[in-house]
Parts: C-alpha cells; structure tokens; sequence
C-alpha cells in the first residue's frame, strides 16, 4: 500500500486543482451576470432611442404638411 505521505500529496494536489477550478468557474459566473447585467441595460437603451426615434419622425411628418 501506499505510504501516507504519497496520499497526502495527491489529496493536496487534487484539493489545490479543485480549488482552481472553483476559483475559475465563480469569475466567469460573475462576469457572466455582469454581461446579463448590461445587456439588458442596452436593451433598455434601445427601447427609449427607438420611441423617441417615433416622436422625433411625427414631428418632422406634421412639420412638412
């Protein structure tokens, strides 16, 4: 059987890789709510650009009659 110490080193190993993978994971779900985030912000953004677009082409309509 393996000695203790060989076990140790490969649980430390396979800890620090998990914890690795953790660390990546938790950063590209956070920047994955960030993008959410501002996506919806541009979402709305268009939203008010395109109504006052609307606003803008009746006023030009009544204008040139």
């Amino acid at each position: 059987m393996a000695r203790k110490t060989k076990l140790k080193a490969a649980a430390v190993k396979i800890g620090a890789t998990v914890g690795r993978a953790e660390r990546t994971v938790h950063k590209v779900g956070k920047a994955a709510q960030i993008a959410r985030e501002e996506l919806a912000e541009l979402t709305k953004q268009i939203r008010a650009l395109g109504r006052e677009l609307k606003k803008t082409s009746r006023r030009v309509r009544r204008a040139v009659r």
